[in-house]
């Protein structure tokens, strides 16, 4: 099992701190996710149904013709290296781990690529695989780039694949509206805009015929219905997702300027964290966990990702925290 943010329950007992007194911006969550309405009690007496309006929902959401509903987007990834005999795949090489993870357990030969070069992978590999937003440098590629991509390696049978778990607050730069196009496979989440991780709500955009093989690959009832029965209303909800975006829009150069004031000015971000690279990264990890403030620690290269705080004490807190350390 890779590391990720959110150990919270790990922190708490390696630092002696109760977990209700932490401060956790190591998820890159929005600290304020969607507002859970009532469940229908039905949603817990009968198996989830597909004709319930979530893949509807989504389809309107993002814009695209065909969704597949997925156990987050971990379980899509973690089943599209079953799909394809053994190919050639580049994976960005300090992006989300899990990619490369997932393809290298699959039996692919797998390229750890620069961000640069993954354009220029397209003319050789099989599979391209893309977070854009980046994650953890929150750098974005520019959906005609993309598109140049996803068209070389179609026309050798390749996919490009690009996780947008982070682009819900600057949909102007997904590819959704691409969906359908050969090839070209998106992941999507509720978890980071709508934070709704608990949820595991996925879905895949992509060509019929590839969201029937994963379908038949993922099984039935990836998604329980009470989860079901959230995301329908959370993707409907066009006046709270407004608000949200202007909201993290607002706050995302916010925490850049503190971190800056601090000398920690990130090296990269989006509008759900900012990427601080520094050489101590490990002793300031500890200096603000020693505090109750967790965040997201990565080795290569040495760097720190800080989520958003949700309230005034909890910005006042990090700022404090962060006065003697750089």
């Amino acid at each position: 099992m890779l590391e990720h943010g959110g150990r919270l329950l790990a922190a708490a007992r390696e630092y002696g701190i109760p977990p209700q007194d932490w401060l956790d911006l190591s998820t890159g969550i929005n600290p304020h996710g969607y507002p859970v309405p009532t469940i229908p009690p039905d949603a817990w007496l009968r198996l989830p149904q597909a004709d319930d309006g979530l893949t509807a929902a989504a389809c309107d959401y993002y814009r695209c013709a065909h969704a597949l509903t997925t156990a987050g987007s971990q379980a899509a990834l973690q089943a599209l290296p079953r799909l394809r005999p053994k190919s050639r795949v580049a994976v960005e090489a300090a992006s989300y781990a899990e990619h490369r993870h997932a393809w290298q357990h699959g039996g692919h030969d797998v390229h750890a690529c620069g961000a640069g070069q993954l354009a220029e992978a397209a003319m050789w590999a099989d599979v391209v695989v893309a977070c854009n937003p980046d994650n953890p440098t929150g750098m974005l590629f520019p959906p005609e780039r993309l598109l140049d991509m996803q068209a070389r390696l179609t026309s050798r049978g390749g996919w490009l694949v690009v996780d947008e778990a982070y682009m819900d607050a600057t949909p102007a730069h997904s590819l959704a509206g691409h969906a359908g196009k050969p090839g070209l496979i998106m992941l999507r989440s509720l978890g980071k805009f709508f934070g709704l991780a608990g949820a595991r709500v996925g879905f895949v955009l992509a060509w019929p015929e590839l969201l029937e093989r994963l379908e038949a690959a993922l099984g039935p009832w990836p998604i329980s219905g009470p989860a079901r029965h959230v995301a329908t209303i959370a993707l409907r909800d066009e006046h709270w997702q407004h608000g949200t975006r202007c909201r993290l829009l607002e706050h995302a150069p916010l925490l850049a300027t503190l971190l800056a004031e601090a000398g920690l000015a990130p090296s990269g971000g989006c509008a759900l964290f900012q990427w601080v690279e520094h050489a101590r990264a490990d002793d300031l990890h500890r200096h603000l966990a020693r505090q109750g403030i967790l965040t997201r620690r990565f080795e290569r290269p040495a760097s720190l990702r800080f989520g958003l705080p949700g309230t005034p004490a909890e910005w006042a807190r990090l700022q404090s925290a962060l006065r003697y350390a750089a």
